[in-house]
Formats: C-alpha cells, sequence, structure tokens
C-alpha cells in the first residue's frame, strides 16, 4: 500500500492486535474499517469518540484520498476543542491519520494516562511525535 500523503510504501505494525499501516516516511497510520474502534478501551468511551468524529468540510488541510479505493476522504473533526482531524474513506474502506492524530484520536477516550493502547503507541511510535 502507498502512503496517501507522501507516496512512500507503509509498513505494516501489529498493536495490540490490530494491523496498523504506518508511513515511516511521514508518520501517518492507515486502519482498515472497524481498526481504530478495537483500539478504545471500553466500548463507552469507543462510542463517545466515535460519534464526536463528525463530517466537517471547512477543513482546510489538503484531502487524502483512500489507499484502497483511491477516491477522495472526508475530513472529519472531533475532541474537546474540535482539533483532532481523521481522514474517513467514504466507502468505509478505513481512516488516515496523520502524525500524531491516532494519539490524539486515543486522548478522546478521556481514560488515565497509563492505559493499554497509550503505552502501546508510546513504545511502537516512541510516544509524543
Amino acid at each position: 500500500m502507498q502512503c496517501p500523503v507522501c507516496e512512500k510504501p507503509v509498513v505494516a505494525l501489529e498493536l495490540d492486535m490490530v494491523e496498523v499501516d504506518h508511513c515511516v516516511a511521514c508518520g501517518g497510520v492507515w486502519l482498515d474499517a472497524g481498526e481504530l474502534e478495537l483500539l478504545f478501551e471500553s466500548a463507552s468511551a469507543r462510542d463517545r469518540a466515535m460519534a464526536e468524529l463528525t463530517p466537517d468540510a471547512s477543513v482546510a488541510e489538503a484531502p487524502r484520498r483512500c489507499p484502497i479505493c483511491l477516491k477522495k476522504m472526508e475530513k472529519t473533526r472531533g475532541g474537546e476543542r474540535g482539533d483532532v482531524i481523521v481522514d474517513r474513506c467514504r466507502k468505509g474502506h478505513g481512516v488516515w491519520l496523520d502524525r500524531g492524530e491516532l494519539e490524539r484520536v486515543i486522548g478522546m477516550d478521556a481514560a488515565p494516562e497509563d492505559n493499554r493502547v497509550r503505552r502501546l503507541l508510546a513504545e511502537v511510535f516512541g510516544g509524543e511525535r
């Protein structure tokens, strides 16, 4: 698979039994449909965070193309201050997260700092990037 941002090949990593496609060049992450949801500590945290990510056509960031269908993805915005941006395939293939966005989406969980996913992200991606 090619990175939708810099067009470099991505590498597949396993993060808590979820395959994460990671671009070493730009730091972005592709998650296939349903994989982002698996990274949350609880169903209620997952549901809260996913409900917060709503489409926002006003995002100025350049559009990304889905690495599966090559169609432009929709921008979604969430988080307490609306500062978390996630690119979501309109056909449901998955989501693209630019450098640091995965940690920010998981941070929407508001779980304690020592939760298992945050520890894994720190191990795999070296903490805050």
